[in-house]
């Protein structure tokens, strides 16, 4: 059958159907069997609409390898390891350097205040870590330690600990610094520090932050929910706290700063503990 030459092809038959059924291509196109250049394509004539491209041969789609587009591979977390010193003699700028920090300090110090805000204002990416907020992921069953320190809010506290290490290790493999805070006591270096240490890795550098108690009692008064203490208690904790003071360990009294003066401060310290790590 003849067409016009530019006019539209006739749908192709599908296979077992029209009069090409039972017969092989090669029968129906017996000139694809010739060798010699390719027959030039046909004119296009006004009005009429171009002839559709031959057909390429068609692949069967396969699937993306493993770990290319829509894949990202993170680097696993493992222990922060000690901060090397610059060898270069300018000052170690501790705003563009990545860094695990531990804020300390009693109820009512400003730790997160001052975290959210030092975190807020680096040059490079930063998150915080508050030992408080990932304690009360637990909803039903949480231990409140206001109701009393007993195994189950012991429990809780060491698995939020060691989640928040997990944490920082990963955020630290991807390049991203970290500032955790929590009320750690000097007298329990086991359950504290000991235990920051062996989650996080021997680079975490510690921070004290401990204004005086007066302070610290009025702070806590505007405090709502769980996380408001008893007078006796924040003084209590407060006196513990103290221990802290002949440790060797920075510590900030920020009685009277306000969060970027403490901020800033804090940056100071990280300078002289990045070109010395504290012993602890």
């Amino acid at each position: 059958m003849q067409h016009a030459v530019g006019s539209p092809l006739p749908p192709p038959h599908q296979p077992g159907h029209g009069p090409a059924a039972g017969r092989s291509p090669a029968a129906h196109h017996p000139a694809q069997h010739q060798q010699g250049p390719a027959a030039p394509m046909p004119a296009q004539h006004p009005g009429y609409p171009a002839p559709p491209p031959p057909a390429g041969p068609q692949h069967a789609s396969m699937p993306p390898p493993p770990d290319t587009t829509g894949h990202v591979t993170l680097p696993p977390g493992g222990p922060v390891g000690m901060p090397s010193a610059p060898q270069a003699p300018a000052t170690p700028d501790p705003t563009a350097t990545t860094l695990a920090v531990l804020l300390i300090g009693p109820a009512g110090a400003g730790k997160t205040s001052v975290a959210k805000y030092w975190a807020d204002h680096r040059r490079v990416p930063t998150a915080h870590i508050s030992l408080d907020d990932v304690r009360e992921w637990v909803r039903s069953g949480f231990a409140d330690p206001q109701t009393g320190w007993n195994d189950n809010s012991e429990a809780q506290y060491r698995l939020a600990r060691r989640t928040c290490g997990f944490a920082a290790r990963n955020f630290l493999a991807n390049g991203i610094s970290c500032i955790l805070d929590d009320a750690v006591f000097p007298d329990r270096p086991v359950v504290g520090l000991g235990g920051w240490k062996r989650h996080v890795g021997p680079g975490l550098l510690p921070v004290v932050l401990l204004p005086g108690l007066d302070v610290v009692l009025e702070r806590n008064a505007e405090r709502t929910g769980n996380r408001r203490l008893g007078d006796e208690e924040v003084a209590r904790i407060h006196g513990r706290m103290a221990g802290w003071y002949g440790s060797g360990l920075p510590i900030i009294d920020n009685s009277q700063l306000d969060v970027p003066e403490t901020a800033r401060i804090l940056d100071d310290v990280l300078t002289r503990a990045i070109a010395s790590p504290p012993k602890w």
